[in-house]
């Protein structure tokens, strides 16, 4: 970790060498990207910064509709055979040319040992050059959504990656680095011009960039800054130009200012807790012999002790909106009508009695405190709710770095623990498939950490997977949502609501997804 200090003097160094110059754009993020290996860790912010370096398929627009990126169109040329026409006279940053090559190498790559993004080919069983622009897919089985969450599974190139040795990921629970850590090369809009891990990344415009170019960017500065009153104070004083998230008690401020403007949106992604419900006898808890999360009491009793409302109106202070979701609105399968169990303690307590724990139990909550808004002072809002039911709440909050790096299978280090989702392709097929699938090495549950188990849920998700009829899709997702629901799978917190700090000078779009696309960026 870079001492608190040496960021800061980094970060006005930076905002020195840049200045005020009209072109620039600098911001600040509360935290860096983990890595600029874009199959390092399955993160929307860390996959939206390399989203402006490299490029997939598919891209989205500022209200997430798909377009066509590196490939120029698509089609289902069987139900489990498609073929994707690639895009002409695009060069990677080093002037390479890609081709078909780089298609290929990139899904073996992305499937491979170390990925924590091997879910977006999991239908695919084999990848086929048919010449230099154009590839097949052949699938599994049928998948009529298979380039939906394309936007995000960025092409490398083959002849970079064989020349510096990174042709196999590195994962981002293991220490270990390759060329493609520190270093980028793809076609994006903009290029990896240095980078200082915790400290600054500098980028700059591609000149050789396929597309017609939408903004007026010449150097982009990223600033990881920790600290909300710091972030707030570079925006403020004009050292930035724009700071993400900010702090629900300094968006009146910043409202007011006149140099300054708050954008406000509801996200697509949702928070949530998770629990083990896999182990015999949990990691981190006193009781021995036996796993309390197995019992549906009991994670029905946490979630009806948690006072939601609270939660929403202190810590958060109106930038969220209560949920029973796994997924957050404008994802297929959100319904904003699904009902959360009620808050009411007393019901709770009966449940922890009848389930054998009326003497309550301890058990360690594990929080990151540099990912989501405000993750750190929800954890710790949830630690004397629970206690209320007996349960005695260790909490363990780390900067997602670490947190990341312990949490994910296969490691699955926790047995209560707090987790933000975003559903790749907008859809709660990625969120099913991610998060509830029972886990298997044939690529389902990725993400499900703690390990719940439903064979009905699997069989409507793989049902889903295989729909194109929407009213179909809508019915499955409806069901597999209700059972798991009814199993108190997971228990789901809120939706946040964005809420960025930029100067009046500069207009850019704010997506749903959290994410900060640069080619729409503009500075007067």
């Amino acid at each position: 970790m870079v001492p608190r200090t040496l960021v800061l003097a980094a970060f006005l160094a930076t905002a020195t060498l840049t200045g005020a110059a009209a072109k620039d754009f600098r911001f600040a993020f509360q935290s860096d990207v983990s890595s600029m290996d874009p199959y390092n860790l399955n993160e929307a912010f860390s996959l939206g910064i390399q989203g402006n370096v490299y490029e997939g398929l598919t891209r989205r627009d500022s209200n997430l509709l798909m377009q066509p990126a590196l490939a120029t169109g698509w089609q289902m040329m069987e139900p489990t055979r498609w073929r994707f026409t690639l895009r002409p006279n695009v060069v990677f940053h080093d002037g390479r040319p890609f081709t078909a090559d780089d298609v290929v190498f990139s899904a073996t790559r992305v499937r491979a040992d170390g990925s924590d993004l091997k879910s977006r080919l999991s239908s695919v069983a084999d990848v086929v050059k048919v010449d230099e622009r154009t590839v097949d897919f052949v699938l599994r089985a049928p998948n009529p959504l298979l380039p939906n969450e394309w936007d995000t599974w960025y092409i490398l190139s083959k002849g970079w990656a064989e020349d510096r040795n990174a042709t196999r990921p590195h994962s981002a629970q293991s220490k270990d680095e390759n060329f493609a850590t520190r270093n980028a090369n793809g076609t994006g809009p903009f290029q990896l011009a240095s980078r200082e891990p915790d400290v600054r990344s500098i980028f700059t415009a591609n000149g050789t960039w396929w597309d017609t170019k939408t903004h007026n960017l010449t150097r982009v500065t990223m600033t990881p800054v920790a600290v909300d009153a710091t972030r707030v104070a570079a925006l403020l004083s004009g050292q930035i130009d724009m700071a993400f998230p900010i702090p629900a008690q300094d968006v009146a401020r910043l409202k007011a200012n006149p140099n300054t403007k708050v954008l406000t949106k509801p996200e697509v992604r949702a928070i949530f807790l998770g629990l083990d419900q896999s182990r015999d006898e949990l990691l981190y808890s006193n009781v021995k012999g036996k796993n309390p999360f197995k019992d549906r009491r009991v994670r029905l009793a946490i979630y009806q002790a948690i006072d939601i409302q609270a939660i929403r109106d202190k810590v958060m202070r109106g930038l969220a909106t209560p949920t029973a979701m796994m997924v957050g609105p404008g994802v297929a399968g959100f319904d904003p009508d699904q009902q959360r169990y009620p808050f009411d303690p007393l019901a709770a307590r009966k449940l922890m009695d009848e389930a054998g724990y009326a003497n309550g139990f301890r058990i360690t909550l594990d929080c990151p405190n540099d990912r989501y808004n405000n993750d750190e002072a929800i954890c710790q809002a949830l630690v004397p709710m629970l206690a209320r039911i007996g349960i005695t709440v260790d909490l363990k909050a780390i900067p997602k770095v670490q947190y990341f790096a312990k949490i994910p299978p296969p490691k699955r280090d926790t047995s209560f623990y707090l987790l933000g989702w975003t559903a790749a392709g907008y859809d709660s097929l990625n969120t099913l498939g991610a998060l509830v699938m029972c886990p298997s090495d044939r690529g389902a549950g990725p993400f499900n950490v703690g390990g719940y188990c439903n064979p009905e849920v699997d069989r409507l998700t793989v049902a889903l997977s295989q729909e194109a009829d929407q009213l179909k899709r809508a019915a499955l997702t409806r069901e597999a949502w209700r059972i798991v629901r009814e199993d108190v799978a997971y228990l789901p917190l809120h939706n946040q609501i964005l809420a960025w700090g930029v100067r009046s000078n500069v207009d850019l779009a704010q997506r749903a997804d959290d994410i900060l696309d640069w080619r729409h960026i503009t500075v007067r």
